[in-house]
């Protein structure tokens, strides 16, 4: 990652590039759109792309998506879902962690236990058939 443009909205391209190295079909296209400059600034925000990957991330494991779709049932604490999903302590606070960074679940201190429930990004990939992005 660029770290230079970390807080920018948008991203700046470092490259420079001859016309010459560019296939004509692609340079066409490229001037259409104001040329690198003007692709580059198509980019989405450095935020937006590091809140889709972490998302994406979270998403990512077998074991969080276990977590998402039990939280899809109702609000549950640690030992409900630890014997659900049958791992240990350290490992499910890991994969909450995640979670909870991402913003698919939220956990609530109630009395001597933390009770988490998905959240409404959550529900969005926690349903019967998630959309998936067409590639």
């Amino acid at each position: 990652m660029n770290t230079r443009n970390k807080n920018k909205t948008k991203q700046s391209c470092d490259c420079t590039i001859s016309r010459t190295d560019i296939p004509p079909a692609i340079q066409e296209d490229l001037d259409a759109v104001g040329g690198i400059p003007g692709l580059c600034d198509q980019l989405p925000p450095e935020s937006s792309i590091v809140t889709t990957s972490t998302t994406y991330h979270a998403l990512s494991d077998p074991l969080r998506m276990k977590v998402l779709y039990l939280l899809r049932v109702q609000p549950l604490c640690v030992c409900v879902i630890k014997a659900c999903i049958g791992i240990a302590d350290s490992k499910l606070s890991y994969h909450l962690t995640i979670l909870k960074k991402a913003g698919l679940i939220e956990g609530e201190q109630k009395g001597n236990w933390i009770v988490y429930q998905i959240t409404e990004k959550g529900l969005l990939f926690a349903q019967e058939n998630p959309p998936m992005p067409s590639l």
